[in-house]
């Protein structure tokens, strides 16, 4: 019999709506349930794509016996870390506070009164490695409950306590200056892995926002270090296997130092932050590789992560099953050389292996490998390789028929953000209107689904349906800066006035009116044991960061001082932060890049959009590399854009005006001009 998750929405507690353990969502009910039966809950957070989370799923919640003794002695609250962010932001820090060390599944113990007071991730369902099995885990934690009630309600007192006291420093609500950027970068030089890419050590994960600031520091000040960094990991992880050589877009994170064996999920948020950082690449260096990166990155988005909706979903998973029934990680991805020649016949299957660095001992498990491009001499027939009936198609069509992983299609609001962005200035840069249209439905349905009448988000749907969860932060910021580049691709200003109508809830609902701080979570937001309040980056950029660079875009389009002032004084935590952990606050650095940029405004007029000397403008507007420039394009006078206001043709033909600080530069109706006061 189905337990309580049977009626949600998630796809991962739907995983769970089957199992044996009574499972609740997230609800005061389930507390309610705890205090009736005085008993404690066991919060489990994870996420549909997550291998381990399967793990445990399979090892100890399809249990019965482990579900019997849950149920008699346990509330079980199953939580989707994507559609509870702010749950799993409060509590992650309680283990990482208490252990060291975070990921999921997350397992914590909590009082009815909601406060942690034990806490771990993955545990087997046999003592291994010196962790003990989860059925001793939960006869521990009954007996400490039962026998120690004040040692363990003393010890959820301090940890929340713990929490409290752990205040962020917000700097001094200034920009950071020159000095804050050359020290970000003088320590990103100091972790950077010159023979590999990327930073630090294993795992390794794709460094995106790090690589915004990289392009727009070089853009800036013309610093070729951080142009060789962005670019040589850029080519590294795209020659990697965990970039996918057959269908494009990237896994989650590499397990070894070289970018060869990745963790097979692949992520939204990762493929969108990737494909907009690969565009601004092939922006600044004309990298045919950067190009090639891009557009299979976004075909891939639309093709695999589109929803029937118009949005996109939030994940493929890593497992697959291998063809035997058997659920295994990477099973749709490897290749082994016999494959290879089923496939393609002993010639093409030889020169396959060659290219894409299958061996017989292979690169990942049981002798197969990870599709790569590594470095080599030999010059390869590219027609064999990638023309039609090549090497690459058939290999993707023989791929296509093995089982596929399975696709968590929720719609996340702030990934679809991020989707926008990436894929309205791809399709602008490399002249694919489907591109942009794909962001025009997806923020269609932003709008038709997640908004209220009063602009509020809501964080998830499925299906068309609305979820039940709040936006937070960062649903805001990344929607609004989906938005405001929408506006300056489409020309349609009604995108600018939607990023307008989310950031008021920002400046209102989300920041400290004193300092300028930002929480992640809105001031009428469910209260937890602690408000969550994070500006360093994670997987994605932060909701700070993310909504000052928003702020940021929407001051200059509009030339609200408001919006500016709020978007300078959040950028205080980067001048902190910046030159003590440049790796974890990248986006705030290259949010940082605008503002010391000015950010640029570019007003395009021209009797229509369509009009050859228009678009001709419109074009070098979006490709010149100024940190953060901001595009309006429109008739001249017209009223969807406040930067066409009082902009004039010149001599009747379509012109271009940039302008900085309070300062214009003399109206051009030339496209190179244009580039050139843009950098482009």
């Amino acid at each position: 019999m189905p337990n309580r998750l049977a009626h949600e929405t998630s796809p991962y507690l739907l995983q769970h709506a089957d199992n044996p353990v009574d499972w609740w969502p997230w609800s005061d009910e389930a507390f309610a349930e705890a205090r009736e039966r005085n008993v404690p809950v066991l919060l489990s957070v994870g996420y549909a794509s997550c291998h381990w989370c399967h793990v445990m799923a399979h090892e100890s919640f399809e249990d019965r016996a482990t579900a019997d003794y849950l149920n008699e002695h346990f509330v079980s609250v199953k939580v989707d870390r994507e559609e509870r962010p702010d749950v799993d932001a409060v509590y992650m820090e309680a283990v990482q506070a208490a252990t060291g060390q975070g990921g999921w599944p997350m397992t914590v113990f909590l009082t009815p009164g909601a406060e942690p007071f034990y806490f771990g991730t993955y545990f087997p369902p046999e003592p291994r490695h010196g962790m003990p099995s989860f059925r001793q885990l939960l006869q521990g934690v009954h007996q400490a409950w039962e026998e120690r009630r004040d040692e363990v309600t003393e010890v959820a007192g301090k940890i929340v306590r713990d929490l409290a006291g752990r205040e962020i420093s917000y700097g001094d609500a200034q920009l950071p200056g020159e000095e804050q950027q050359a020290q970000a970068l003088l320590g990103l030089t100091r972790e950077y892995d010159a023979q590999r890419g990327g930073f630090g050590g294993a795992p390794k994960f794709p460094p995106s926002m790090v690589l915004e600031f990289l392009l727009r520091h070089h853009a800036r000040t013309g610093a070729e270090g951080a142009l060789q960094m962005a670019r040589d990991t850029a080519e590294r992880m795209a020659r990697g296997g965990i970039y996918d050589q057959l269908g494009g877009g990237f896994a989650r994170y590499s397990v070894d130092r070289d970018w060869v064996t990745p963790h097979f999920e692949k992520m939204l948020y990762d493929n969108a932050l990737l494909c907009r950082v690969y565009a601004h690449l092939w922006r600044s260096t004309g990298s045919e590789l950067a190009r090639r990166v891009a557009l299979e990155t976004a075909d891939f988005m639309v093709r695999e992560l589109g929803t029937p909706e118009g949005g996109f979903a939030s994940a493929l998973d890593a497992d697959s099953d291998d063809g035997s029934g058997r659920h295994v990680e990477g099973a749709y991805y490897v290749w082994t050389p016999e494959q290879l020649r089923e496939v393609l016949g002993e010639r093409d299957a030889e020169l396959a292996a060659r290219y894409f660095g299958v061996t017989e001992e292979g690169t990942f498990e049981e002798g197969a490998s990870v599709l790569q491009l590594p470095q080599q001499d030999e010059v390869f027939d590219a027609d064999r390789i990638g023309g039609a009936g090549g090497v690459r198609e058939r290999l993707l069509a023989a791929r296509g028929a093995r089982p596929a992983p399975g696709r968590d299609d929720k719609v996340v609001a702030a990934w679809n953000g991020l989707a926008i962005a990436a894929l309205a200035e791809t399709g602008a840069y490399f002249d694919r209107p489907d591109l942009t249209e794909a962001a025009v439905a997806a923020a269609d349905l932003l709008v038709r689904v997640h908004l209220d009448d009063h602009a509020r988000i809501a964080r998830t749907s499925r299906d068309g349906r609305v979820g039940a969860n709040a936006g937070v932060l960062e649903d805001y910021a990344d929607v609004a800066e989906g938005f405001l580049a929408l506006a300056s691709v489409t020309g349609e200003g009604v995108w600018l006035e939607f990023a307008g109508l989310l950031l008021d809830h920002v400046l209102a609902r989300f920041t400290d009116q004193e300092t300028g701080a930002l929480y992640d979570t809105a001031s009428d937001a469910e209260r937890l044991i602690r408000r969550p309040q994070d500006p360093t980056d994670n997987a994605v950029p932060s909701g700070w960061t993310a909504a000052a660079g928003a702020l940021l875009g929407y001051a200059a389009q509009t030339g609200s001082a408001a919006h500016r002032t709020a978007a300078e004084r959040a950028l205080g935590v980067v001048k902190s932060l910046g030159p003590r952990v440049p790796r974890f606050v990248g986006w705030g650095l290259a949010v940082a890049e605008a503002a010391l940029d000015g950010p640029r405004e570019v007003a395009v007029v021209g009797p229509a959009l369509d009009d050859p000397a228009t678009a001709a403008l419109h074009r070098r507007a979006l490709l010149g590399v100024a940190p953060g420039a901001v595009v309006a394009v429109g008739a001249p006078e017209g009223d969807e854009f406040p930067l066409l206001a009082d902009r004039p043709l010149v001599g009747g033909e379509p012109a271009a005006y940039v302008c900085r600080n309070f300062t214009c530069e003399a109206p051009t109706t030339d496209p190179d001009r244009l580039s050139t006061a843009l950098g482009g």
